[in-house]
């Protein structure tokens, strides 16, 4: 979730700049890619021609998932004939269950013609639940048209453990209500919000799903949010959405009380890596209007998450590829590895940093928090900024400290020639320390190193050499001829 003028607020900056800090690699592994239980003898088949009656057999299926779920307290498995589901299902409490379609056919659960109530509903939802797996479905087709209703695909919440998302189609479903810039426009396509204080969302994989033509409004496709520790996304493919395809979030309320601003209202210690992540845009979305759209949708965003690896995804023809930075004025984004990912076509940047809103001349009275400790590194960008607006391949902004840029390869290949981006007084706004950038390679397509252009803590360079000099940065870094 972004609010509509921040967009607005860093392209009028017409920015330059780069920042880094010197943050050592950091030593996370991710949580095992569960491939759920292993096959059961307790199996109750489902047909959505069955009868509840039944004895649950392929013989004699029954007819609803949600009896299937309650015949098996101990565990087992639910499989599903092939055919359109018109319905909910509920895991609450319940271990080592596994959803899936029965043998190769294809199951699809279709929320068309079921109304969600009001608040937050899904067509899948697991709380506080142990060893689930929802493997192989298409789920689709539940969404809305109305305010305050928060339509989702699969949705995890409370303290739920060793659950995995694994192979599903997840598309054509959100809110579709018009009403230009409001934020009480929400749907997700995959949802995690550890909402209990007392126990985290633990070792969730969300793995090998294709999520689509969602529209969410002020969410976000796929999310981890508040208490969920040690979580992998991976393998998936998201597309055609029109928010966030990937977050990880913090600071929101989430937890409330004395554990809003506390780490365990925070993703943490996940991996988000070999995604595919395209055409994610915020244009049309009736959540960002503001006098005009918002090119403001990330394809990857770490919000005030903290301890993630970001590793080989590729990111295209969205808003803003990756961007770590906390929304939240009390929050920071910190201790991120953004690794040997693939960025290009982005509309405004490829990789955006730090805080967005620094005081009242850029915002209007909003402040956001920081970004430190984070590691960018071995990523490649290119043909970024497709707005040709003067943007940048990599823009670092507000209260970005102790950041590291190192061994990238960017090549800038808008008109104004703009490698690195900055914002203005960024050198004033209390953490302008510790970022370092070296032994990258920057181009430029069409311009020598004596004109392309280079920001560094609210100060603009044209030319490489005089960026290295003024800045102090980059002096084991090259620039090449473009190609």
């Amino acid at each position: 979730m972004r609010p509509t003028n921040a967009l607005t607020a860093v392209s009028a900056l017409a920015v330059t700049l780069s920042g880094v800090a010197a943050y050592g690699a950091i030593a996370l592994t991710a949580p095992s890619a569960l491939a759920g239980p292993a096959r059961s003898t307790s199996i109750i088949v489902v047909s959505p021609t069955g009868n509840d009656s039944n004895a649950g057999t392929v013989s004699a299926p029954l007819r609803t998932i949600q009896v299937a779920v309650q015949r098996l307290p101990n565990g087992g498995t639910v499989e599903l004939l092939a055919g359109h589901y018109h319905q909910k299902v509920r895991f609450s409490g319940v271990h080592d269950l596994t959803l899936r379609p029965y043998g190769t056919q294809v199951a699809v659960l279709d929320g068309s013609g079921l109304t969600p109530p009001q608040g937050t509903s899904a067509l899948v939802n697991i709380s506080d639940s142990t060893d689930i797996t929802i493997d192989g479905l298409g789920i689709t087709g539940y969404r809305t048209d109305k305010l305050g209703i928060v339509p989702i695909g699969v949705y995890m919440h409370g303290h739920d453990r060793g659950i995995n998302i694994v192979d599903n189609h997840v598309y054509r479903l959100g809110n579709d209500n018009g009403t230009l810039g409001s934020f009480n426009i929400n749907a997700h396509g995959i949802a995690a919000y550890g909402d209990d204080p007392h126990g985290a969302i633990r070792d969730l994989v969300i793995r090998g799903n294709t999520v689509d033509h969602l529209r969410t409004g002020a969410s976000e496709s796929v999310v981890v949010n508040g208490n969920v520790n040690h979580w992998s996304i991976t393998h998936n493919h998201i597309f055609d959405n029109d928010n966030i395809g990937i977050d990880a979030i913090g600071y929101e309320p989430t937890l409330t009380g004395k554990y809003r601003y506390t780490n365990a209202d925070r993703a943490r210690h996940g991996v988000i890596a070999h995604n595919r992540v395209s055409h994610i845009q915020s244009r049309g979305n009736p959540s960002y209007w503001d006098h005009g759209w918002c090119n403001c949708a990330d394809g990857i965003y770490i919000d005030g998450g903290t301890h993630i690896q970001v590793r080989a995804n590729h990111v295209t023809t969205s808003d803003i590829g990756i961007e770590v930075a906390a929304e939240n004025g009390k929050g920071t984004a910190d201790f991120v590895n953004v690794l040997h990912n693939h960025i290009t076509g982005s509309l405004f940047t490829g990789i955006a940093t730090g805080g967005y809103c620094n005081d009242k001349p850029n915002c209007g009275g909003v402040r956001t928090g920081s970004s430190h400790d984070n590691r960018f590194a071995y990523n490649v960008l290119r043909g970024n900024n497709q707005l040709n607006d003067g943007s940048p391949e990599l823009l670092i902004q507000y209260h970005t400290y102790r950041d590291t840029f190192v061994h990238n390869t960017i090549t800038a290949t808008n008109r104004g020639h703009v490698v690195y981006g900055t914002v203005p007084n960024a050198d004033t706004d209390g953490h302008p320390i510790g970022n370092r950038s070296d032994d990258n390679r920057f181009r430029a397509v069409g311009v020598g190193q004596a004109n392309a252009e280079f920001g560094w803590l609210g100060h603009t360079y044209v030319g490489f050499a005089k960026y290295q000099r003024a800045s102090g940065q980059d002096a084991h870094s090259k620039y090449l001829t473009a190609a």
